[in-house]
């Protein structure tokens, strides 16, 4: 039987959903992308915030017709969209055969069994237990990258955010499956591993009693065909001075870390239930420049959060300008049922959510050109993601750059290159967030 799998939403949803194509696929079923070939479709949901629950909903919906219509036979719903409204689900959307939660995707296979004989299925288990998939994973990314889910679940319990309720309490993956798991993508063809997790830099504490990111990245630079690792969703107050040093001394670690840090008001953080104040914040962000000069730093911001002052997004916009991150992002704050922050006074007009936004990626297209226009000349490790059509040249990746959220280096060349080819480029110009460059042995200055 042919299985169409929509995932929606973050990376580490990505790992979940291709987990279960891994335990359908070795279990005989065959994959497709055409919803109309599909006997059974899996939608593995995202509800983080407003546009992703509206973007999921509206994709169940779309494939209940197909599943109306007759031409697929089963049509299941997991992930965090799931966990979170799995009556709604099944009393508005009949045409929904089964729920399974966030800690459930490890039963896909039995419920899909079950529902093809015609049962209505709902699979939740404790919001606390760890899936530990045995099977292979098929991957979705290409081939030449991969992420590596280190961990599930949040301790944080920031006054904006659902996960804790919808993925439970923190959970480390014990170290030697990450390993084995790593150590079978690098068969599989990957050059870079990508660790996420909802935070990774305390990653281990729970199992080990200590923090062991450190650790796993020794280990995982062991293997051979792993070229590059990457580090992402690292909270600035839980960076400790064993991970910056193997950061800095483990060539195969991109000299690149993701540091959510959500705002620099004192007073705005505090209602978050963030951890760092914006003293804090500038001793770390100047801490890994002194200690990896070419660290390339990312973050993202929430802009409009209940009780934001003019002066507050002021003293946001001059941080930004003294800190000068080579990749930001920024939300507009999204009220979430069942959170604190939705229920505090003040909240913010959208309209002045989107000016505020507007106005710091306004901000920081600036610098962001200003510290391209800095790399020209420079001679970068390029990871070719694919060709542009009808030219002669490649979009590919420097260290600096994470897939789907980074930019692109765009490297002009008449020579074959394949996606997952590493090329030594120059950098001969710079746009708003990406570069441009020639292949090191074509360039002439």
């Amino acid at each position: 039987m042919k299985v169409l799998f929509i995932s929606l939403g973050c990376d580490k949803n990505l790992v979940d959903s291709e987990e279960m194509l891994g335990l359908l696929a070795s279990h005989g079923y065959s994959i497709t992308d055409d919803e109309t070939a599909a006997d059974v479709i899996v939608i593995n949901t995202c509800c983080f915030i407003h546009d992703a629950k509206e973007e999921s909903i509206q994709t169940i919906l779309e494939m209940a017709e197909y599943r109306k219509s007759g031409s697929c036979k089963a049509l299941l719903v997991t992930g965090c969209m799931a966990q979170r409204y799995q009556k709604e689900i099944r009393e508005e959307i009949p045409e929904v055969d089964a729920v399974l939660g966030t800690t459930a995707f490890d039963d896909i296979l039995e419920a899909l069994e079950k529902t093809l004989q015609g049962s209505c299925v709902e699979e939740f288990k404790d919001i606390n237990y760890l899936p530990l998939v045995q099977e292979n994973r098929v991957l979705t990314t290409g081939g030449h990258f991969a992420y590596l889910k280190i961990a599930e679940g949040c301790n944080k319990h920031c006054t904006y955010c659902i996960i804790p309720k919808l993925r439970g309490n923190y959970r480390s993956v014990p170290m030697e499956r990450l390993v084995s798991q790593a150590e079978y993508l690098a068969k599989q063809g990957v050059k870079e591993l990508i660790l996420v997790a909802q935070e990774t830099t305390i990653y281990g504490t729970d199992l080990y009693g200590k923090k062991s990111l450190h650790v796993l990245l020794n280990k995982l630079c062991e293997i051979s065909g792993i070229q590059w690792i990457r580090v992402l969703y690292c909270y600035p107050e839980e960076i400790y001075d064993e991970l910056i040093q193997t950061i800095k001394v483990q060539t195969k670690i991109c000299n690149y870390l993701d540091l959510p840090i959500q705002h620099a008001s004192d007073r705005i953080l505090k209602r978050m239930g963030r951890r760092t104040s914006k003293a804090q914040l500038i001793e770390i962000v100047n801490k890994l420049r002194t200690e990896i000069p070419d660290i390339t730093l990312r973050t993202t911001l929430i802009t409009g959060f209940p009780g934001e002052t003019q002066e507050d997004h002021e003293e946001l916009m001059a941080f930004v300008d003294e800190m000068e991150f080579d990749r930001l992002g920024v939300f507009t704050y999204s009220p979430e049922e069942d959170t604190p922050a939705a229920e505090m006074p003040n909240q913010i007009d959208e309209e002045v959510k989107k000016d505020r936004q507007a106005e710091l990626m306004e901000l920081q297209q600036e610098i962001s050109l200003d510290k391209g226009n800095d790399k020209i000349g420079q001679r970068l490790l390029v990871m070719i993601e694919g060709k542009v059509a009808d030219e002669n040249a490649y979009v590919g990746r420097t260290y600096a750059d994470a897939p789907n959220v980074d930019g692109y280096i765009f490297v002009n060349t008449g020579e074959l290159l394949m996606s997952g080819d590493f090329a030594r480029v120059v950098v001969t110009g710079a746009l708003e967030y990406d570069l441009i460059g020639e292949l090191e042995d074509e360039y002439t200055e």
